[in-house]
């Protein structure tokens, strides 16, 4: 019998179910069971498409069920905008492709500023939204009043997009999966990758635990291990990770029905009548040898969120230190030793949490948390994907660095990625998101936060 209590933890806390069989061949093998690899494995079964999508632990696992819910053009990156305004488009329409509740609502997104100049500091952004017809602008903080009920923090206002929504993470990754499925697709978790075999150069076939799948297209969706299986096919992908602490309060009355992100706390409503919520200023990064490898990279990215960056040294160092750059295919690799990156929430960032979410709403001082959890959030130097066709290796491609934004944006990378692998025009321009631009001298400028 399931807890009521790991209403969110359910979907990596249940035994592993591995496949009784796998195809012997496919068109495109996708590794990774998040949200963008099985949207994308969606929008190629749904062309006719021969896909076979590998998880070597539970769909939606690690960060794809893990993550705040936020559905949000506002405050993006201006490469992601195209993508993420398509994935608004396609999330609206999920329930009814899918024939599952995924959570979907619009609820608007709020950025709150605590002063007169902070909430100036946004007018930037809503110059952005005006170019792309996006509908943001700032809001004074009695306005704010009539979206945001009896918070005791004194705001001086808000950039607000009514348009962006959220969506239960629990939830919509499996069911997309499902769709997949019942659209071609075959879903195979608890299968690991271990490597890929190649022919003159250019991928014939994937290696899983289960035996071999002949293709001549991979997608590398892998979300956190990515750089790891990458590496180990030769390829540098600078990626790191960090981890997020979130919990999720028993059902309340409501003080909002929206997300809102403040430096004390993000927090949005969820469909079960509670909130999810998580530190608005505290991100985890485990020191590992690939935070040195790839420092100058990230240099940028840590000079950003220098005040908000917790360095953190423990058993990450070792366990990337030791584990092995290649690895014989016919044998246990590193991803059938850890099947599920399930870090422990941390206890002072629970605080944290507890504390602010006091501080900001006295009314909820007596709702509980219910349940908590946490996630390892991979990482660009920039703080936007990597969506490439890899030239050393034809046929292989990667998906990564989604930076802790994939989760809204993922099916409208599903569609656009989808278009990659069978050259078709979606509309969306995938250059910006190149691995190359890590190595051509471009330089490096997040325009975002993870």
């Amino acid at each position: 019998m399931t807890n009521a209590n790991d209403t969110v933890s359910s979907v990596w806390n249940k035994p592993l179910e591995p496949p009784a069989k796998i195809p012997e061949s496919a068109d495109v093998v996708i590794i990774g069971g998040g949200i963008v690899g099985v949207s994308t494995a969606w929008f190629l079964a749904r062309q006719g498409i021969a896909v076979v999508l590998c998880e070597k632990g539970h769909i939606a696992g690690e960060q794809s069920g893990r993550n705040w819910g936020w559905v949000r053009v506002q405050g993006r990156d201006t490469r992601e905008i195209p993508m993420m305004l398509e994935s608004l488009r396609i999330w609206e329409s999920l329930k009814e492709e899918t024939g599952e509740d995924v959570g979907f609502t619009r609820g608007g997104c709020f950025f709150t500023a605590n002063s007169s100049k902070e909430l100036q500091s946004f007018e930037d952004w809503v110059d952005v939204a005006r170019d792309y017809e996006i509908d943001t602008r700032l809001i004074n903080a009695t306005e704010l009043q009539k979206y945001i009920h009896g918070a005791a923090i004194d705001w001086a206002g808000a950039m607000v997009t009514m348009n962006d929504g959220r969506a239960e993470p629990h939830k919509a990754t499996p069911a997309i999966a499902r769709a997949a499925a019942q659209s071609g697709a075959t879903v195979l978790p608890g299968c690991a990758v271990r490597g890929i075999e190649t022919s003159g150069g250019a991928v014939s076939a994937v290696v899983t635990e289960h035996g071999t799948i002949r293709t001549s297209t991979v997608l590398c969706a892998a979300g956190a291990w990515t750089s790891m299986f990458c590496r180990s096919l030769g390829i540098n992908v600078p990626q790191l990770r960090v981890r997020g602490t979130v919990a999720r309060t028993a059902a309340c009355e409501s003080v909002l029905d929206g997300n809102v992100f403040d430096a004390r706390l993000g927090i949005r409503r969820r469909e079960d009548g509670g909130y999810t919520v998580a530190h608005g200023s505290v991100l985890e990064h485990p020191v590992t040898p690939s935070s040195f490898k790839y420092f100058f990279k990230f240099l940028p990215a840590l000079l950003q969120e220098f005040k908000v960056v917790r360095l953190s040294f423990g058993r990450e160092f070792v366990d990337e230190w030791t584990t092995p750059r290649v690895w014989d295919l016919d044998r246990l690799s590193p991803f059938e030793e850890v099947r599920v990156l399930d870090p422990e929430p941390t206890p002072a960032v629970l605080k944290g949490i507890r504390r602010n979410l006091d501080k900001m709403f006295p009314q909820l001082v007596n709702t509980p948390i219910v349940e908590s959890w946490a996630g390892v959030i991979e990482s660009s130097p920039d703080v936007v994907p990597i969506i490439d066709s890899v030239d050393s290796v034809k046929g292989f491609h990667v998906a990564t660095g989604f930076s802790g934004h994939g989760f809204g944006i993922g099916p409208g990378a599903g569609k656009a990625i989808a278009g990659m692998l069978t050259g078709t025009d979606t509309g969306i321009d995938l250059a910006p998101l190149r691995l190359s631009r890590f190595f051509d001298g471009s330089p490096i400028r997040p325009q975002s936060a993870i």
